[in-house]
């Protein structure tokens, strides 16, 4: 969840209103933040710096730590959260955006060159004309960039933000893709000129820039806008150019964002637009950008039209499990900045049209309707009750028996252990031998880490992971795990399904094969009718490369295959860092209901 740092004195001024801090607790908790500390400017810093603590002074700022919602883009500045605050305490009305009314021929334009489709291929733009900027306000405006790179943008991978001073440059402006030795210009905070090459080795000793160098420092192109004196504005993810430096003096803001995700660019410009375009002589209006590509196709940003939603009334009340009318709904929903008013559908349905602003990019269904109407009427108002599912007896069967073979395998001496689903590419295949032929695995299109590139498509390597790193334990170890593992399925709508399934493994001086062998014979026995004899019946030879040659089988049920058991191979063990001979089991248990 992100947090939000500002000054709690000029909060309380864009607010309109003082609060003590436990009134302001209290606010921030019905309006669904939370105010997650209360610290000083030299604090902060000291803690950076790994300081000791000093004795407070009392004309020292107090910042507030205010925590948001991860979606909530809007709330990522001391401005969205204060206008949020008057709208939903009544002070203000919803604003309305504008773009404004300019010809055709007076419009900035941004010609997109066909070379960008090889790095960066989106580009979107828009101008703040007027703007009165303090040190403040300034400094917010910047804040609320580097939230959205670290937020939405997936640190610069998805969308770059650029701020430039308009009054420094000329129109109409380009955006290309050219080899680094061809791009030189002035960077930001620098005096001399670097070769675009050459600045990338530069920033590799900058703390904060060198993390977005991986970005384009391999590519053969590396993205550049130029205006028509052709004046470097930036180098798109790095860094901005000097010339256009935005200062306290600025008044006329150029903002592009250049993109791999179209869909997310958008909402960035949006965002920055309509929470600082308070700030323009023209309060809410946004001087739009044609952005015409080399097909001769062109769209003018931003776009701040309003999206309209159709939400029956018992799609929002249902839900929630409170009795309300249209016109109890209806001042909730304006509370919260979506505009709405009463609609009769054809069949006469209690109908409540709702317009979300192009602040809320979050509202996509009306599930997120109905959470902004519970969160108005107050989660503490809502009166108790217990799940239907409940009242009816039961849980899922799924989750019940998983219950009862959990049990059954702590009572064979197994230690249940609880892993990510979650891995590496290469825990998930190479490492247990298994190749990948594309058809198995889900895989994180932006993985936090290389830790979790996959869904996990077996428990086995993540309770080898588990053994590794409690090696040092008595033998013999016995560990279990009942989780889901995840895999491709076209049968499903989203693609993919869980599977649960049961794994255990053994570790000793000896390889245990005969302990896994009774603990399946155990499970075999009692998923068994009782008059079923239990036999060898479901056992039959395999040839599965993670485990050993002729010391493993396949576990049938039914006809089908729902299961392997075996020695593990000993390359397998050698890639996890395991010194001793183990055996181990994985069975879906969802085959046995």
């Amino acid at each position: 969840m992100p947090t939000v740092s500002v000054g709690r004195d000029r909060l309380f001024q864009a607010i309109g209103q003082t609060y003590t801090q436990e009134e302001f607790e209290a606010l921030c908790f019905e309006f669904g933040i939370e105010l997650d500390d209360v610290t000083t400017e030299k604090a902060i810093i000291r803690k950076e710096k790994h300081l000791e603590d000093e004795a407070e002074e009392g004309d020292e700022e107090v910042i507030y730590k205010i925590e948001v919602a991860a979606n909530r883009y809007d709330l990522l500045c001391l401005e969205g959260i204060a206008r949020a605050l008057r709208i939903f305490t009544g002070r203000e009305g919803i604003p309305v955006f504008k773009i404004s009314n300019i010809p055709p021929q007076s419009m900035l334009k941004m010609h997109v060159k066909p070379e960008t489709s090889l790095i960066r291929p989106f580009v979107v733009c828009a101008v703040l004309r007027g703007v009165t900027f303090d040190e403040a306000k300034y400094n917010s405006f910047i804040d609320l960039q580097d939230k959205l790179h670290h937020n939405i943008c997936r640190r610069r991978t998805l969308v770059a933000i650029g701020t430039h001073d308009l009054d420094a440059l000329e129109g109409p402006f380009s955006y290309e893709a050219l080899p680094p030795t061809e791009i030189n210009f002035v960077p930001l905070k620098q005096a001399k000129s670097f070769r675009a090459d050459e600045l990338l080795e530069f920033y590799k000793s900058d703390m904060k820039l060198k993390k977005f160098l991986p970005i384009i420092e391999n590519s053969p192109v590396y993205p550049v806008i130029y205006d028509s004196n052709r004046k470097v504005l930036s180098l798109p993810p790095i860094i901005n150019g000097a010339h256009s430096a935005i200062t306290l003096n600025t008044k006329n803001v150029f903002i592009e964002c250049t993109a791999t995700d179209l869909t997310k660019a958008k909402i960035v410009l949006n965002t920055v637009v309509t929470m600082f375009s308070e700030y323009c002589e023209r309060k809410f209006e946004v001087e739009p950008v044609e952005v015409i590509y080399s097909d001769g196709k062109a769209s003018i940003y931003p776009d701040l039209s309003v999206t309209k939603m159709e939400v029956p009334l018992s799609d929002i009340t249902g839900p929630i499990g409170i009795s309300l009318e249209e016109s109890e709904v209806i001042p909730l929903l304006n509370k919260m900045q979506l505009q709405a008013e009463k609609s009769v559908s054809a069949d006469a349905n209690h109908i409540i049209s709702v317009s979300v602003p192009p602040t809320r990019s979050d509202i996509l269904h009306a599930r997120d309707v109905m959470e902004d109407v519970a969160i108005a009427y107050g989660y503490n108002n809502i009166p108790k009750s217990k799940p239907k599912c409940m009242t009816n007896g039961g849980r899922q069967p799924l989750n019940r028996f998983s219950d009862k073979i959990r049990a059954e395998v702590a009572r064979a001496g197994y230690l249940e252990v609880l892993t990510w689903i979650l891995c590496s590419h290469e825990e998930n295949f190479s490492m247990l031998k298994r190749e990948d032929d594309g058809k198995k695995a889900v895989i994180i299109a932006n993985p936090r880490s290389s830790e979790f590139e996959v869904v996990r498509t077996s428990l086995m390597s993540c309770l080898l992971k588990t053994l590794k790193h409690n090696i040092d334990h008595p033998r013999p170890i016995k560990i279990f795990e009942v989780g889901d593992v995840v895999t491709l399925d076209a049968t499903h709508d989203v693609g993919a399904a869980n599977n649960r399934r049961l794994a255990a493994l053994y570790c000793n001086v000896t390889s245990g094969f005969e302990e896994i062998l009774g603990l399946v014979e155990r499970i075999m026995k009692i998923v068994r009718a009782p008059h079923v004899p239990v036999g060898d019946s479901f056992m039959r030879p395999s040839e599965e490369p993670e485990f050993f040659p002729n010391r493993q089988c396949s576990i049938i049920f039914k006809g089908k295959e729902i299961g392997n058991f075996g020695i593990v191979h000993p390359e397998v063990l050698k890639k996890f860092g395991i010194p001793d001979p183990c055996s181990f089991v994985e069975i879906d248990i969802q085959a046995l209901l």
